[in-house]
This record gives structure tokens, C-alpha cells and sequence, in this order.
């Protein structure tokens, strides 16, 4: 049966809100960052015959079309991009929040993997990092946390080793407030503001400007033992 689904009901005379209907259609969407420079992290990458080289990944931020020129972080390869697909329908341009296949000329399959971000070259591309500041979290590890100490990084589709090269500041995470500045150790519960660097070329940003490129787990021991969020990045000059 149900009451109060699609119209008010008289066996809820205490309820004067509005039906479970009503409620959904009042429901705005999220804004979606559209107006950001392009961010697609790469899930895979196919080799398709009569087509070529199909890196797949979903839009975070801006717009993919074809005809621009996508570069990979954190390799810096660029190339043009010839057709998006999003479920074998070739588009215009696709939005965030979509899984999109896209057709880059001559790549080669090995040239790209998954953990890769493409960008618009001419767009603020993306560019990998040689180290980043992040606040993180511990929740869930069995020992003291010091500096060398070099867990997995899970970072959008990136997995990638990242060795704690200093511990800043810990804070408190109520208020966010500096309790004591480089300390030695931290362990459970503890929030600080750490330096990593990732043991092979990574591809970050900011939490603020990017989220989905800006969150990230540190796993140790098939189990997640803190999260965080980057604060700043040192961009590879290379790249």
C-alpha cells in the first residue's frame, strides 16, 4: 500500500509535509563542474581494430569534444582526439559526470595506462607532481606512523607508492587547530598536515580546485589505514 507516496494521506494526520513524490521532484541537481579545465582519469585503455588506441575514464571536470588536443599526465604524451563514444554513441562533447571513450591518434597502447589524467593541452593541462602537501586522517593503523614510512596512495584511479617525507603539523580534528608542530609519530586518530612523494610519476590536484583528483585513501596491509585530502602540489617541471 504505503501512505503519503504519491498523495496525502488520512492515516498520518500528524505529517504535513509534502508526499514522498512532491519531496523528489523538489530535489535540485548538483552543479556540475562544466566550467573547469577538463579532467578525465583513465580507467583503461582499449585497442580497437579499424579505430585505434581508446583510453576510457570519466569526466570529472570540463568538457570533452572532439578535435581538441588531450595530454596525458603524468607522462606529458599529447595527442588528437578523433571521435567520444559514451555507450557506442558518438558525441559531440560530453560532461562531467560521464564515462567516455575517446579515439587519440597515433598512441600506442603501452603509451597510456590506467592512473593516467588527461587534460586539454591547451587548457591548463594536467601535470604530474614530484611531491604534495595533504591533510590526512588516521584511522586505522596498528603502529606509529614516521617519517620514510611509504604506504599505497588509491588517488582517483591512480595506485601508486608515496613515502611520507615530513610530518608538518598535527592538528586537531575537531577545530582543525595546529596541537604541535613536526612531531615525531602519529597513530590513530591523529590529524596532520603531511609532505608525500610518490615513488613513480603521479598525476594530483588540489582538493579545492579539483575534488575527485584531490581525495585519496593510503592503504597498507590489504586495508585502508588513513584518508586525506591535498592541499598543494609540486608540479614536475618535465612534464
Amino acid at each position: 500500500e504505503g501512505d503519503n507516496i504519491t498523495e496525502s494521506s488520512s492515516n498520518m494526520p500528524w505529517y504535513d509535509g509534502p508526499t514522498l513524490l512532491d519531496a523528489l521532484d523538489k530535489v535540485s541537481a548538483p552543479k556540475r563542474p562544466a566550467d573547469k579545465s577538463l579532467r578525465i582519469p583513465i580507467q583503461d585503455v582499449y585497442k580497437i581494430g579499424g579505430i585505434g588506441t581508446v583510453p576510457v575514464g570519466r569526466v570529472e571536470t570540463g568538457i570533452m569534444k572532439p578535435g581538441i588536443t588531450a595530454q596525458f599526465a603524468p607522462s606529458g604524451i599529447t595527442a588528437e582526439v578523433k571521435s567520444c563514444e559514451v555507450h557506442h554513441e558518438s558525441l559531440d562533447e560530453v560532461g562531467p559526470g560521464t564515462n567516455v571513450g575517446f579515439n587519440v591518434k597515433n598512441v600506442a597502447l603501452k603509451d597510456i595506462r590506467r592512473g593516467d589524467v588527461a587534460s586539454d593541452a591547451d587548457d591548463n593541462p594536467a601535470k604530474g607532481v614530484t611531491s604534495f602537501e595533504a591533510q590526512i586522517v588516521v584511522m586505522n593503523h596498528p603502529g606509529k606512523i614516521t617519517e620514510g614510512y611509504c604506504p599505497v596512495i588509491d588517488c582517483h584511479t591512480a595506485h601508486v607508492a608515496c613515502t611520507f617525507t615530513s610530518i608538518k603539523q598535527k592538528l586537531n580534528r575537531q577545530t582543525g587547530k595546529i596541537v604541535e608542530e613536526n612531531p615525531k609519530f602519529l597513530q590513530n586518530g591523529d590529524a596532520a598536515i603531511v609532505t608525500l612523494e610518490p615513488s613513480k610519476p603521479l598525476c594530483v590536484e588540489p582538493f579545492a580546485e579539483y575534488p575527485p583528483l584531490g581525495r585519496f585513501t593510503i592503504r597498507d596491509m590489504k586495508q585502508t589505514v588513513a584518508v586525506g585530502v591535498v592541499k598543494s602540489t609540486t608540479k614536475a617541471e618535465s612534464a
